[in-house]
């Protein structure tokens, strides 16, 4: 049930909704205590009723309180009042990725500056042994002062730690597929930004991440997803069976950044970029 302006949940008072997914809704909200504005997710009811789904969400608070990166948004807290866990987070202003590619493709060299900040972050949670899993444009802020943020870690993990389960019909902005389990079978992550082992269900580390930040730069540099489809069922096949056409992407990129796209996109992991 969506929270309307002025609910108070202990010291935060609801300003507006930012955006909602399977994992948690998000509000723009006033820490009253000091006097700042910061970003509210609550747990729908019924997920926080679920042991495993909360289990999830304060694994989620866990990781972002160990990513102390600036291209990462930060974690205040993880609190509850009136029976609903919710996460503190920094409010990070500016344009989602998501909503700078609908106006079309971007220039090279803002391309290149936007996916070296994501890969710096990369660096930084594989050291601490963190795979993202959902890296895709919806997860990226563009912030007013050029800096890139990388938000939402509900798909999160340690690797060794197991893993999760989320469900959406939504092909760009939620995980896809819901099989419930803690096994290697289960398949996480937004299909048009998954590795080849992730779309079918294999154990992934960092290098799933790769490719997702190569199919991340071919969305900037040609303003179109990396493969595409009606269904979810039609783009797994797709990341399964076909090889990017890389005749689409620009001619003019420097042949370091071809050479880097082409690693980041190699089926076999090992062949990928190693980011650390």
């Amino acid at each position: 049930m969506e929270l309307s302006a002025g609910t108070r949940l202990g010291p935060y008072e609801i300003l507006a909704p930012l955006g909602a997914g399977g994992m948690g809704e998000v509000y723009r909200a006033k820490d009253t205590k000091l006097g700042r504005d910061v970003a509210i997710k609550v747990l729908p009811q019924e997920v926080a009723e679920d042991a495993e789904r909360l289990a999830r969400f304060e694994r989620e608070a866990q990781l972002l309180a160990a990513l102390n990166h600036p291209n990462v948004g930060a974690i205040y807290g993880l609190e509850e009042a009136d029976g609903k866990p919710f996460l503190v987070l920094e409010l990070v202003e500016g344009e989602e990725l998501r909503e700078r590619l609908e106006r079309g493709p971007i220039p090279v060299d803002e391309a290149i500056e936007i996916a070296r900040q994501i890969a710096e972050w990369l660096e930084g949670a594989h050291e601490k042994g963190i795979v993202h899993r959902d890296l895709k444009p919806a997860n990226v802020k563009l912030t007013p002062d050029g800096k890139v943020k990388v938000l939402d870690f509900g798909l999160a993990k340690a690797w060794a730690g197991d893993a999760v389960t989320g469900s959406s019909n939504d092909l760009s902005q939620s995980p896809t597929l819901a099989p419930t389990g803690t096994q290697a079978g289960v398949i996480l992550g937004t299909a048009a930004y998954m590795s080849p082992e992730q779309a079918q269900g294999k154990a992934i580390d960092r290098r799933s991440d790769v490719w997702a930040l190569g199919a991340v730069l071919w969305e900037m540099l040609t303003g179109r997803p990396l493969f595409g489809g009606d269904t979810v069922s039609d783009i797994l096949a797709a990341v399964l069976t076909r090889e990017p056409a890389w005749a689409a992407l620009p001619a003019d990129p420097p042949g370091a950044v071809r050479r880097v796209r082409r690693r980041c996109l190699a089926r076999c992991p090992d062949a990928r970029l190693h980011v650390v």
